[in-house]
């Protein structure tokens, strides 16, 4: 499985990244990474193409999750490649919420999603970034340029609801592959089935309790 989460700002894209990387078994990319070098200093843009490449190239196979927009780096591949491309369009007073809720939480740290030597940081610039101007029309026509290129599998998420439903839709997409998580290899299995064990494996994710909920109704 390949999946591109894309979205605004604050609007949780590497939390999701990283916990449907452990759900399905394949390395997670969170582009962050590629766009910073220690202190914030913005990579040569070459540079982040060639690892952005090279982690494309790597796992073709296996399968990745990979988190952020940069159309720089391999946006064009990345949206073709995918199965599923997932829209984290949260309002912008929840971004900045979530924004600020993770300052406090990494303040003096670097998360795991960032570029190592990048201390978390908030500023009245990054604020702004989150509630206007990285919501420009040049942006929004961007996401919309994808959504109508690829309206098969691509999923606009604005609450945990919808968040629920893509997560099942994921699940399901996969299981329709015959594929189980992180061993590339394929089986005949009830839908249900696959389901319910994957979600046993993460019971202690906080995704868990919002998934079992749609499922089959069975007791996990």
């Amino acid at each position: 499985m390949k999946i591109a989460v894309i979205g605004y700002t604050g609007s949780g894209k590497s939390v999701l990244a990283a916990k449907l990387g452990k759900i399905l078994g394949c390395p997670v990319l969170h582009l962050d990474k590629l766009q910073f070098e220690a202190g914030w200093k913005e990579r040569k843009e070459a540079e982040g193409n060639r690892l952005c490449e090279q982690f494309l190239e790597e796992n073709k196979e296996r399968g990745w999750v990979i988190d952020g927009n940069y159309e720089k780096f391999c946006q064009k591949r990345r949206m073709k490649e995918a199965d599923l491309i997932i829209f984290m369009d949260y309002p912008r007073w929840i971004c900045l919420w979530q924004a600020l809720r993770r300052y406090y939480r990494y303040k003096g740290h670097t998360r795991k999603s960032m570029a190592d030597g990048c201390i978390e940081k908030m500023d009245k610039e990054f604020i702004l970034w989150i509630l206007k101007n990285g919501r420009s029309q040049e942006k929004k026509e961007g996401y919309k340029q994808v959504s109508e290129h690829y309206p098969d599998k691509f999923i606009q998420v604005r609450n945990r609801r919808q968040l629920r439903a893509a997560v099942i839709r994921l699940l399901q997409l996969q299981n329709e592959k015959g594929l189980y998580a992180g061993t590339g290899s394929r089986k005949k299995v009830k839908k249900e089935e696959l389901l319910i064990e994957r979600l046993k494996k993460y019971r202690r994710s906080d995704m868990y309790p919002f998934i079992c909920r749609d499922i089959s109704g069975q007791k996990v």
